[in-house]
């Protein structure tokens, strides 16, 4: 029987698995690592490299180097203006109702872009398991409209897979945490990724899963902390800087979040511009406080919809690199009344 992956096409990255004797086992990428990040680098010979080989290109080759490319899925041009001050693409002139990118003169689709990350987690499965793959199940935001639920399918059938099934996410991870193997219960699933977020309500018995309430936001993420701490930087300095050293600034910024995830203080050092600065949890906690209010305020509406009170629910699971963030952790946990996952 041929074998089916299980593929989380993410903002920031993205990894396949399959299932052995009932437990998901992930499956390495050509360095050895597990996490492929959804990013896609054109050379001007017209060959193309996804993951860390793209990554290390997005300062110096920013105008060809493609990330975050979920947050545009199903979109059009009014739907993502607002971030593209900051975003080193060129977006072609026909993008009034599906985003374009134009690279090397040639427009991409974000389906089309997403169909490289597909091709190499494919790839990896190939190697790892010995023998082709055409089925794959692919996980979207439980908060997905039809076209952008449409566009990962698309996504999926450029990269050459049969998608099966397109599942929530926040089921996914319910799966993945073993919750199915409760007898009975309900649950709250928090996403918060890098960029969209998502809240389920989930009702466990007997080993299935009823769906209650989802509320969410596509369109928030840590990408949205990192445009804060981006602007955070662009006051201070004198003159608007090149593409090259926004980049630069993204990517200063993304490694003083993460630091702040474990340090009480981080320097944000962008030596493109030899710029620094300190910043403190507390100053950090303080910018981001209304992100994370967008995110509890879908929570507060799935728990109506479901015509439940946070004292109803049993466990409170979140998922997503964004919930590493201790003052998320904290809020949500205020949120709920009890300690998440």
């Amino acid at each position: 029987m041929p074998k089916i992956v299980g593929i989380d096409l993410g903002t920031t990255n993205s990894l396949v698995a399959i299932v052995e004797d009932g437990a998901p086992r992930v499956l390495p990428g050509r360095d050895g690592g597990m996490l492929v990040p959804s990013v896609i680098y054109f050379d001007e010979g017209g060959t193309t490299f996804v993951g860390n080989p793209a990554k290390e290109k997005m300062v110096e080759r920013p105008r060809n180097t493609v990330f975050s490319i979920k947050r545009f899925m199903g979109k059009g041009i009014e739907d993502v203006r607002d971030d593209l001050p900051l975003l080193p693409f060129e977006v072609a002139p026909e993008s009034e109702h599906i985003i374009r990118l134009n690279i090397f003169g040639r427009d991409y689709t974000p389906p089309e872009l997403s169909a490289f990350i597909l091709r190499e987690l494919k790839r990896n499965a190939e190697t790892a398991l010995g023998e082709e793959i055409k089925n794959a199940v692919i996980t979207v935001p439980a908060y997905f409209n039809d076209a952008q639920r449409q566009a990962t399918k698309d996504a999926g059938r450029i990269a050459g897979l049969d998608v099966l099934r397109i599942v929530n996410e926040p089921t996914a991870a319910s799966l993945a945490y073993g919750l199915d193997k409760r007898k009975q219960g309900t649950i709250a699933v928090y996403d918060f990724g890098g960029g969209t977020f998502d809240i389920s309500i989930l009702k466990l018995k007997d080993g299935i899963f009823e769906v209650l309430s989802t509320s969410g936001d596509t369109h928030l993420g840590g990408d949205d902390i990192d445009e804060i701490l981006m602007r955070l930087v662009l006051n201070d300095l004198s003159q608007r800087p090149d593409i090259h050293q926004l980049q630069a600034i993204r990517k200063a910024v993304n490694k003083a979040k993460e630091e702040l995830s474990a340090a009480d203080r981080a320097d944000i050092t962008v030596q493109e511009l030899q710029y620094r600065r300190s910043l403190t949890r507390e100053e950090f906690n303080k910018l981001i406080d209304p992100i994370i209010e967008r995110t509890l305020r879908p929570c507060r509406q799935a728990l109506q919809d479901a015509v439940l009170n946070p004292a109803n629910i049993d466990e409170v699971v979140m998922v997503g690199g964004s919930t590493r963030i201790p003052l998320v952790r904290l809020r949500v946990q205020e949120l709920f009344g009890r300690v998440p996952h």
